[in-house]
């Protein structure tokens, strides 16, 4: 794109737009160009937008659309596949700004809201009426609804109640013509039409921009009691995890943190972690008076399976303080990077693999094997009761020896868990990290039925290029 092309996109994007809501500022282009995903690229972006409202993300994409310019969704880029990273050339389209909560019906059970709404924020909304949004990413207290609907977010309590995705009831979403689709309902049931809801979930801006979500929500949970329980092994916990869930238990939470995690958090803000176990399993039963019976029944799997030490937390501010803890992973993870690689060089790349539970120990068992193999840090944290894990692979970033290495034990972890019969991603999404992965995983005939889809909606290419779906 020439200088002129530029700035006759700017000059359309302000005659539409209030001048405070676009800015070509290389500091904020620069701050806006990625999200926390370590080691994919980004491009060099033409303006960052920030709409008030649909009307005005309708209008944005009508001058990308006139002008051929790419349009790139964005939240609060807590993502760690690349889904929100610049292409050149790009407007970002910042939907931070539309943060309402638009709606809050406890007859029906559902709220609505604009993209920008903080998770955080939502959860505390509806607590206030004795209702629950359940999706919980572990970056709840800062990523956005929008975020969470566009790569199908998943979090600690998906093991009994699922990811995103499954509270979406209808979408409003601006096209690639900028032209506006209200899609879904507001009722309980309804079969009406294609799941166009459904297309639009986890597509990460690819097919169109979510402007306002119709969430569902449930009544508010009992209080949790929780467990922890230490392993000498983490083959030893992954086997734990597969008693507890082969046994018919169903937790509101089973967390599985490794050693290297482990240490990590206590480095990070100390609470007395037992530094020197190889794992730890969080689990958490909320099934009011049975859930001490449950948490019995779970000890003893546990206990069969090796645990070296179990600990029920007393009340609920202990629980909550464990379950903290768990959120630490990937800010402590990041902070022994930097240790481990002074200067700014220590970089994470976070691995996002699903596979069947019964699988789960072959995979933990895998990448540790993989780790020693290679000679790189490789830590484990994830969502053991649903088979989602997070390999955390540790680099430098300055040295392009062990960023390679980096990535040949990121592909050998995703080659094993595609063997294992799982999935490249369980919920952080696609983005530009795994596009090879999933047209693997997807097969010619997969990819050729996606690229199809992309192609209806958004025919010029311009939403989110590049991202999940590789070019031709």
């Amino acid at each position: 794109m020439g200088v002129d092309d530029r700035r006759s996109t700017v000059e359309d994007l302000l005659a539409v737009l209030p001048a405070d809501r676009v800015s070509t500022d290389p500091d904020l282009l620069a701050a806006h160009c990625r999200d926390e995903a370590d080691l994919c690229a980004a491009g060099a972006p033409l303006a960052v937008v920030r709409p008030q409202d649909t009307a005005e993300v309708a209008a944005i994409v009508r001058v990308a659309a006139a002008h051929g310019v790419p349009v790139v969704p964005q939240g609060a880029r807590t993502g760690l596949a690349g889904a929100a990273n610049a292409v050149d050339g790009a407007l970002l389209v910042s939907l931070a700004g539309m943060s309402r909560i638009l709606e809050i019906d406890p007859g029906e059970r559902i709220a609505v809201v604009q993209p920008g709404v903080v998770n955080a924020q939502l959860r505390r909304a509806v607590a206030e009426k004795g209702l629950a949004f359940p999706p919980d990413p572990g970056s709840w207290e800062s990523s956005t609804i929008g975020g969470n609907v566009s790569t199908d977010a998943g979090g600690m309590c998906c093991v009994k109640y699922g990811v995103t995705g499954e509270y979406v009831l209808g979408l409003e979403v601006v096209l690639a013509d900028g032209e506006i689709l209200r899609c879904g309902r507001r009722t309980v049931k309804g079969v009406a039409g294609y799941d166009l809801p459904s297309l639009f979930v986890g597509a990460e801006g690819t097919l169109g921009i979510i402007t306002e979500i119709t969430v569902r929500l449930r009544p508010a949970a009992q209080e949790a009691r929780t467990l922890v329980a230490m392993f000498p092994t983490v083959a030893a916990a992954g086997q734990a995890v597969s008693a507890v869930i082969a046994a018919g238990y169903v937790p509101s939470m089973l967390e599985l943190l490794d050693r290297t995690h482990l240490r990590a958090i206590e480095a990070y803000r100390p609470m007395g972690l037992d530094t020197e176990a190889a794992a730890m399993l969080l689990i958490a039963a909320d099934t009011g008076d049975r859930a001490g019976a449950d948490l019995e029944r779970i000890t003893e799997c546990c206990r069969a399976a090796g645990a070296s030490e179990l600990y029920l937390a007393g009340d609920a501010t202990e629980a909550e303080a464990l379950t903290a803890a768990r959120r630490l992973a990937h800010p402590a993870m990041e902070q022994a990077a930097m240790q481990a690689f002074p200067g700014g060089r220590g970089g994470l790349v976070v691995d996002d693999v699903a596979v069947p539970r019964s699988r789960i120990v072959d995979l933990v068992t895998g990448v540790e094997e993989i780790s020693m193999r290679r000679g790189v840090l490789v830590g484990v944290v994830g969502h053991a009761g649903d088979g989602n894990l997070h390999p955390v692979i540790v680099v430098d970033r300055a040295d392009p020896a062990c960023v390679e290495r980096g990535r040949v034990v990121f592909d050998e972890i995703m080659r094993l868990g595609l063997a294992l019969g799982g999935t490249c991603t369980g919920e952080h999404g696609v983005g530009l990290l795994k596009r090879e992965w999933l047209a693997r995983e997807l097969g010619p005939v997969g990819l050729r039925v996606h690229r199809a889809l992309k192609a209806a909606l958004d025919p010029a290419g311009i939403l989110n290029p590049g991202k999940v779906i590789a070019p031709d």
